[in-house]
């Protein structure tokens, strides 16, 4: 019986150290491939801001969404 304790717990701490150390590696691995990708790669241009108009939009868009939505709803009720 304590051969075979002794047996799972060297197991568990062979196993848990390998998942600890792979890890660590994938973690450190990963940030070089992170740090190596971002110093090839050139910086994205930035892009102008989309200007909003100052008007709001039309009646008719409003009109034409409410017949849209109310036609939705009527569809759905009946």
């Amino acid at each position: 019986m304590d051969n075979l304790l002794s047996d799972g717990l060297n197991l568990l701490v062979f196993g848990m150290g390998f998942v600890f150390v792979f890890l660590t590696l994938l973690v450190a691995v990963t940030g070089l491939m992170s740090k190596l990708v971002m110093k090839f790669e050139p910086a994205p241009a930035p892009k102008a801001p989309k200007v909003r108009p100052a008007v709001s939009p039309s009646a008719a868009n409003n009109d034409q969404l409410i017949a849209v939505m109310t036609a939705a709803v009527h569809k759905y009720r009946s």
